[in-house]
């Protein structure tokens, strides 16, 4: 590990899916059998919002049936030997990383368990559902809340301390990612860019798969033991 000073680690989808939750979309286009346009959006919120409220109230019940894997589990092993600087950025909005031990995590797409108000924008804890008669605690009016996620058409989180993290990071690690959802599927030429090795690890080739040093290909819970095993010894 002497010839690594700082280490970014981007996960996307596939590192959850073997904990059993459902990838964004399907092939068709459909995320849960909803159109993306309908759940995922800010119009589709504006036209309907007890559909996506109900919509993410499954996703965030759905969490109490999931647990971390060997993949979450790796992570967590590594970025507690690891002597130096240490980010993981998540595509994800579930809490698996959390739950697994991780504590220098970043969600850039938002978390379930997190609800903002759409008028002060104020952000707070959310285990169970939102309803029509939920209350932030800032404006205590109901029908403010909102799912704190990151829709499409809506800037992702905390970009400025990750583009920071990749201008300095000598190795780059992608996991589970589709690598064609922009901004995320160009870090790893913004990481290359400033001299860093890069790996991913993947159940199938992707979009930019050809964008990195080395891959991995197989399942997270097998790639990432491994590849954090090797690293470490």
């Amino acid at each position: 590990m002497a010839g690594y000073r700082s280490v970014v680690v981007l996960t996307g989808a596939g590192i959850s899916a073997e904990s059993g939750l459902r990838t964004f979309r399907a092939s068709d286009g459909l995320w849960e059998d909803n159109r993306i346009e309908d759940v995922a959006t800010p119009e589709g919120f504006a036209r309907n919002p007890a559909l996506v409220q109900d919509f993410y109230n499954q996703r965030r019940r759905q969490l109490a049936s999931v647990e971390p894997n060997a993949a979450h589990r790796a992570l967590v092993e590594f970025e507690r030997r690891f002597e130096g600087q240490f980010l993981l950025v998540t595509q994800n909005v579930d809490d698996l990383h959390e739950r697994a031990g991780s504590e220098n995590l970043l969600h850039m797409h938002g978390e379930l368990r997190q609800a903002r108000c759409v008028v002060t924008g104020e952000i707070e804890p959310q285990d169970g559902d939102i309803l029509p008669e939920s209350r932030c605690r800032c404006c205590r009016t109901p029908g403010n809340l909102r799912p704190h996620i990151v829709w499409f058409n809506e800037m992702p989180l905390y970009m400025d301390t990750i583009y920071e993290a990749l201008a300095n990071c000598d190795l780059f690690v992608a996991i589970g990612t589709s690598g064609n959802v922009y901004p995320a599927a160009g870090f790893v030429l913004e990481a290359k860019q400033n001299g860093a090795k890069t790996i991913l690890l993947n159940l199938d080739e992707v979009d930019n798969s050809s964008s990195f040093d080395q891959q991995l290909i197989g399942t997270a819970t097998v790639t990432v033991p491994l590849l954090i095993n090797q690293t470490l010894s």
